[in-house]
């Protein structure tokens, strides 16, 4: 890998904001952003199987190796290759939203997705997992707020999407080196600034500056 290589995850909650905050991001440091699920052409066959409220529903296990094997094919076609060639990758979703969702939302083991995890992606670990937190009240009136777009894993109801939060919330404050929470209520724009400002804190300036 590139000595300058970073990957920088945005994790959340769904209706967080952080598909934006990886896009604004990901301009500020001069990438395409990228996103789990769907980012490779395998991927976006996985996503609509995973994700389309109009497919019977999967199975918790089914659910967890489908995302791994989403994640193998990103890292192998997308994320890799940028690391090794010393660029900085900002991603929509990483490990982090496995043990979220199918740990903590779902309830299987950790230990076991744990394993999942860094064996599908080879033991690439996000340099910085940045959480946009919000509370889930919040969140879901976002989510309620463009009805046509939800998907499966946001009709999953109120108690599901609180597991999902606690646990997010529960890695960010176990490993504070790999994970920064940032006040996602805020307007976009403030919200930009303060995932700017983490990421400039821990990782400093990308390759040409910040844009």
């Amino acid at each position: 890998m590139g000595a300058t290589g970073r990957l920088v995850a945005l994790e959340g909650i769904d209706g967080c904001g952080k598909t934006t905050q990886a896009r604004l991001l990901a301009e500020a440091v001069g990438v395409e952003p990228t996103a789990e699920p769907g980012a490779t052409p395998v991927g976006g066959a996985l996503r609509r199987v995973l994700l389309d409220p109009a497919l019977p529903e999967l199975v918790p296990r089914t659910e967890a190796l489908l995302m791994a094997a989403d994640r193998a094919e990103h890292v192998a076609r997308v994320i890799a290759p940028a690391l090794q060639a010393g660029a900085w990758v900002v991603t929509d979703r990483y490990s982090g939203s496995t043990l979220a969702y199918q740990g903590h939302g779902r309830g299987l083991g950790l230990d076991d997705l744990s394993w999942l995890v860094a064996w599908a992606t080879g033991g690439i670990q996000a340099d910085l997992s940045v959480l946009v937190a919000v509370d889930v009240d919040t969140a879901l009136a976002r989510a309620a707020a463009r009805v046509a777009t939800v998907d499966r894993m946001e009709r999953l109801g109120v108690d599901f999407q609180r597991r999902v939060a606690a646990g997010f919330a529960a890695m960010a404050a176990a490993d504070p080196e790999r994970w920064v929470a940032v006040d996602g209520t805020g307007t976009v724009p403030e919200v930009a600034a303060a995932v700017r400002t983490a990421v400039a804190d821990r990782l400093g300036d990308p390759p040409g500056g910040w844009r």
